[in-house]
């Protein structure tokens, strides 16, 4: 099933870019494996996913002793007292969402003589337990966390809303881009999950984090 799905979601991502005129190549499937068994991990690894995803820090680290040949990503919200141990494995961060998290990064990256790339999370919507930086606040906060010597911003990160019509969730998306394209054109940008990734890619995704769709059927 696994496999099956997973050939799915790359027709659907190569139809949606070839109405865009766009390089499906350049799209970046990161399989969000939360909840998941490690069988399924490797499952999907097998397939030809080499880029995972994880919300938590310890069921990562778990699951990464485990599945060899990964590119491993954090896409959930990082607490600042396990940042030590999501350095030892994460190739990217997803969900930098403050200026202090961003700090502690640093501090452990350079007592690990690492450089750590991360994305900065950003609040393109307004529910209230939705995190991230405010739009109005972002180029502020890149003007300070450019300084950091062992942390390398990638991009951005957005959530959208889950709303029942995925066309909905453009204007989140295209705010997203629109930061982007002020700040620094050549970053990338996270954006899209199972429910909206192909309005993301058609707003300008260069990552998307899925799951539910690779691992469940009938999705």
């Amino acid at each position: 099933m696994i496999k099956e799905n997973i050939e799915r979601v790359k027709e659907r991502i190569n139809a949606v870019c070839s109405r865009i005129k766009s390089d499906p190549g350049k799209i970046t499937l990161v399989c969000v494996t939360k909840g998941r068994p490690v069988e399924q991990v490797l499952a999907a690894v097998n397939s030809g996913l080499k880029n995972i995803g994880e919300n938590r820090v310890q069921e990562a680290l778990e699951k990464y002793k485990s599945v060899s040949g990964a590119c491993w990503h954090m896409v959930g919200h990082l607490q600042s007292n396990k940042v030590k141990d999501a350095l030892k494995i994460f190739d990217l961060i997803h969900s930098v969402d403050s200026i202090n998290l961003a700090r502690q990064i640093n501090q452990q990256a350079l007592k690990m003589n690492k450089i750590q790339d991360i994305l900065l999370e950003v609040k393109t919507s307004p529910e209230v337990n939705k995190l991230g930086f405010k739009p109005e606040v972002l180029a502020e906060v890149c003007e300070e966390i450019i300084k950091f010597q062992n942390v390398r911003i990638k991009g951005l990160m957005t959530i959208a809303p889950l709303l029942d019509n995925a066309n909905e969730t453009r204007p989140y998306f295209s705010k997203l881009r629109q930061l982007r394209d002020q700040l620094n054109p050549g970053w990338l940008l996270s954006m899209g999950m199972s429910g909206d990734f192909e309005a993301a890619i058609e707003e300008g995704a260069d990552i998307v984090r899925l799951g539910r769709i690779i691992f469940e059927d009938n999705v």
